[in-house]
């Protein structure tokens, strides 16, 4: 069976915003394109002791972008694969994402994805899928933690162990 996918937002997840600037997190601020992001000290590390169980793929308006910047900066692995996507349309109730990640994953990929920004229509899609979905969402000033990146490794784990499933449930 192939790895699980890890579908990887940036901005909520990488890099921080709206935490209290006189007591920022743990990290730095980086130029991307002249824009400054605070990227996470321990996001690195979190992210990339999933590679073994995951197949990491950003999944970000970075786009490109992301393996331009990321590996450089906080050492993450070089060569991910990102998802391209295109606009929606105005009246679309679906989230911006979820065209390019079923065009990615298709219906029965295992998948989970981290990102702050999930909308009501992440979770019903979550549950209509048909292969095992996990959504965990991270909050923007914080991003992603050591216990989100234990839930990804035991879920992981979970879904590689004989005559074991996983729920959709978010």
């Amino acid at each position: 069976m192939d790895r699980p996918l890890l579908l990887i937002d940036i901005d909520g997840v990488i890099s921080l915003f709206g935490f209290d600037a006189t007591q920022p997190p743990p990290g730095r601020f980086e130029l991307v394109d002249g824009i400054p992001h605070f990227l996470s000290a321990g996001a690195a590390e979190r992210i990339g002791g999933l590679q073994e169980h995951f197949e990491l793929v950003w999944c970000s308006g970075w786009e490109e972008k992301a393996d331009e910047y990321l590996p450089l900066a906080l050492g993450l692995p070089a060569g991910l694969r990102h998802l391209t996507f295109v606009p929606a349309g105005p009246a679309s109730v679906r989230h911006w994402k979820l065209a390019a990640i079923d065009a990615y994953a298709g219906p029965h990929r295992p998948l989970a994805w981290i990102d702050d920004q999930f909308d009501h229509s992440c979770h019903a899609w979550a549950v209509a899928r048909l292969g095992p979905t996990e959504l965990v969402a991270t909050d923007p000033a914080i991003g992603v933690t050591a216990e989100q990146s234990e839930r990804l490794r035991d879920w992981a784990h979970a879904l590689a162990a004989p005559g074991r499933g996983q729920s959709n449930a978010p």
